[in-house]
C-alpha cells in the first residue's frame, strides 16, 4: 500500500471521518437524567484547591496554546508528545514512549498497588484547518496548513494537572493506588487505542477517564456509534499507452469497478451501515494507463454486523480484480468496536460536574462567542453558564448507525467515560476553522482547569470510596461477560506509522514561524 498516496488524500477524507468522541455519534435518541452534586470532603477540597491556583491555569493554558500552534497530524505528533511527556517526568511519573509500535504513543505511571486508575489524552490535529486564534472569522495562520479543529490540544493539558493534583493528594493523605496517563495519537483516523488494546495495555486498569473539547461541561453513557474497518485496497496492473491500451491492465478501472460494486451492495446492507470511500491513487496522466491505484474505505456497522459487511466489501475488490486482470491487495489500517460507556462511572463524574460547575466567563469572552455566532449565522447566546445534564443513549429507540471512535477499544477492556472541556463557542462547527479559532486563549484555559477538577475529583472518589469503585467494576464485568474483547484487526497488522508523514514534512517548516513559546520547546536550527 502506498501510504504517501494516502497522505495526499488526508485533507479530503477528514471531512468524512466523523470520529469525534464528544460529538453526537448516532441517531439513537439521547435522554437526560438529573444528578445531585457530589460531596466535598477533605481530600477532595485539597485537590480542588490545588487546581485553583492561578499558576496552574497559566502553565497548562500556555501548554494548550503551544500544542495548538504545533497542529501535528496523527502519527506525527512528536512535539506535542514531547511537551506532555516532559511535564509528566518532571512531576515524578515514569514515562514509556513509543508503546505498541507507535513512536508518538506513551504511558506514564506513578504509584503502586490497587486501585489502578487512568487518564487518556489525544493530541492530533486536522488537515487544512489553520486559523488565527480568538479571531471570529476565517483567517488562516498558514493557508492550507493543519489546525486543531477538534480541540485535541486541550486534552493533555487538562489530563496532566488532574494527574499531578491527584498524586499530590495521595502523597499528602497516604492514599494507596496507581495513576496511569495514556497518550493516544491519531484519534482522527481511529488508530492508537486499537493497537494499545490489542497489546493489552489497559488490562490492569480499574477505570479510565477521557476528555474532549466542546462548549459544555457534561458526560454521557450507553452504547453508541458504529464499529468500523478502515481499509486501503490496492490494485496492480500493467501500463500502456492509452491510445493503444489492449495490452494494459488498468488498476484505475479496477478501483472504479470496485466502487460500482460497493455502491450496488448498499441496497442489501442492514440500515445500520455506513459505507464511504475516497480514491487516493489512480495515475498521473490520462495518456498512460495506470498500473497502480488505491481506494480507502470506511466500513461501519454494529459490532455483530461489521465483519460480515467488511468481507462483502473485500469481495467487491476481488471481483474488480478478476474483471480487470489486475492483482488486488488490501491493508486494514484500523478496526474498532461500538462505544460502551458505563452508567455508574458517568453518574459519579456528573456528581462532580455539578459540584465544580462552569467557569466564570468575562464579558470579553462572551463578546467573542457572540461575534462568532453572528459570523456563523447562529443564535447569539454566548457561552453557556450552566453545566449540561447527564445524557444517555436510549436503548429502547431504534439505532440507525453513526460515527466511530477508537476509544471504544479502551472501553472493551475497562470502564471509561468522556468528560467535556467547556470553552468552545456553541454553534461552531467541528472540523472547521471556527473550532480552531475557539480552541485557543483564555476561555479554553478556564475550561481546561474546570475539566481537570472533574477528572481529579472523580478519580479520587474511586480511590477513596470502595463502594463506588465496586459499582463501576461490577457494571464493567457484566458488560465484558456479554461482549468479551477480541480485536477486529487481522493477525500481523501493524500501525501505519508513516501516515501523514509527507504532509507534515511539507507543512512543518512553514508553520514553525507561528509556533508559540513554551519552556524547553525551543526550535533548533
Amino acid at each position: 500500500m502506498n501510504l504517501n498516496a494516502v497522505n495526499r488524500c488526508i485533507a479530503v477524507t477528514a471531512t468524512i471521518l466523523l470520529a469525534v468522541v464528544f460529538s453526537p455519534v448516532s441517531t439513537v435518541a439521547q435522554r437526560y437524567v438529573d444528578v445531585e452534586p457530589a460531596a466535598e470532603y477533605r481530600e477532595k477540597g485539597f485537590v480542588l484547591d490545588w487546581l485553583s491556583n492561578p499558576d496552574v491555569q497559566e502553565k497548562y493554558g500556555m501548554m494548550s496554546d503551544a500544542i495548538w500552534s504545533y497542529a501535528e497530524l496523527g502519527m506525527q505528533e512528536f512535539r506535542s508528545m514531547k511537551i506532555l511527556t516532559d511535564d509528566l517526568e518532571q512531576n515524578g511519573f515514569q514515562v514509556e514512549r513509543g508503546v505498541s509500535g507507535m513512536p508518538t504513543a506513551f504511558v506514564a505511571t506513578w504509584g503502586s498497588g490497587r486501585p489502578v486508575v487512568g487518564l487518556m489524552a489525544e493530541y492530533d490535529a486536522l488537515p487544512g484547518l489553520s486559523q488565527q486564534g480568538d479571531v471570529p472569522h476565517q483567517q488562516p495562520l498558514v493557508p492550507g496548513a493543519p489546525g486543531h479543529g477538534c480541540g485535541h490540544n486541550q486534552q493533555g493539558p487538562a489530563v496532566i494537572p488532574a494527574a499531578v493534583a491527584l498524586k499530590a493528594a495521595m502523597e499528602e493523605f497516604g492514599i494507596q493506588g496507581t495513576i496511569k496517563v495514556f497518550g493516544g495519537p491519531a484519534e482522527e483516523t481511529l488508530i492508537s487505542r486499537v493497537y494499545m488494546a490489542r497489546d493489552h495495555l489497559f488490562d490492569d486498569l480499574d477505570a479510565v477517564l477521557a476528555n474532549h473539547g466542546g462548549s459544555r461541561l457534561g458526560t454521557r453513557y450507553g452504547v453508541s456509534g458504529n464499529a468500523i474497518f478502515s481499509t486501503v485496497f490496492t490494485f496492480t496492473g500493467r501500463t500502456a499507452h492509452a491510445a493503444s491500451p489492449w495490452t494494459a491492465r488498468s488498476a484505475q478501472d479496477a478501483v472504479e469497478i470496485m466502487n460500482v460494486a460497493a455502491n450496488y451492495l448498499r441496497e442489501h446492507l442492514f440500515y445500520t451501515n455506513r459505507l464511504h470511500y475516497v480514491i487516493v491513487d489512480a495515475g498521473e496522466a490520462p495518456n498512460v494507463v495506470p498500473d497502480h491505484a488505491s481506494v480507502w474505505y470506511f466500513t461501519r456497522n454494529t459490532d455483530d454486523r461489521v465483519e460480515e459487511m467488511h468481507e462483502k466489501v473485500i469481495n467487491c475488490a476481488r471481483a474488480a480484480a478478476l474483471a480487470t486482470g489486475t492483482e488486488m491487495s488490501y491493508r486494514v489500517l484500523s478496526a474498532a468496536h461500538q462505544s460502551r460507556a458505563p452508567k455508574s462511572l458517568a453518574v459519579l463524574a456528573q456528581r462532580n460536574i455539578e459540584l465544580v460547575g462552569m467557569p466564570a466567563w468575562t464579558e470579553e469572552e462572551q463578546a467573542f462567542a457572540r461575534e462568532m455566532q453572528r459570523e456563523l449565522g447562529e443564535e447569539e447566546t454566548g457561552l453557556p453558564t450552566e453545566v449540561e445534564r447527564l445524557r444517555y443513549w436510549d436503548p429502547e429507540t431504534t439505532f440507525t448507525g453513526g460515527g466511530s471512535s477508537d476509544i471504544a477499544e479502551l472501553q472493551m477492556q475497562t470502564a471509561n467515560i468522556t468528560v467535556g472541556i467547556p470553552g468552545a463557542v456553541p454553534g461552531d462547527v467541528g472540523h472547521h476553522w471556527s473550532r480552531t479559532a475557539g480552541n485557543f486563549g483564555s476561555a479554553t484555559h478556564k475550561g481546561i482547569v474546570t475539566n481537570a477538577k472533574v477528572l481529579a475529583a472523580t478519580l479520587l472518589d474511586l480511590l477513596t470510596m470502595p463502594e463506588e469503585l465496586q459499582l463501576v467494576r461490577d457494571e464493567f464485568e457484566t458488560q465484558a461477560a456479554e461482549h468479551p474483547y477480541r480485536t477486529f484487526l487481522p493477525e500481523g497488522t501493524e500501525p501505519p506509522i508513516d501516515l501523514n508523514k509527507e504532509l507534515m514534512e511539507k507543512w512543518r517548516p512553514l508553520m514553525e514561524a507561528t509556533y508559540l513559546p513554551y519552556p524547553g520547546m525551543e526550535i533548533e536550527h
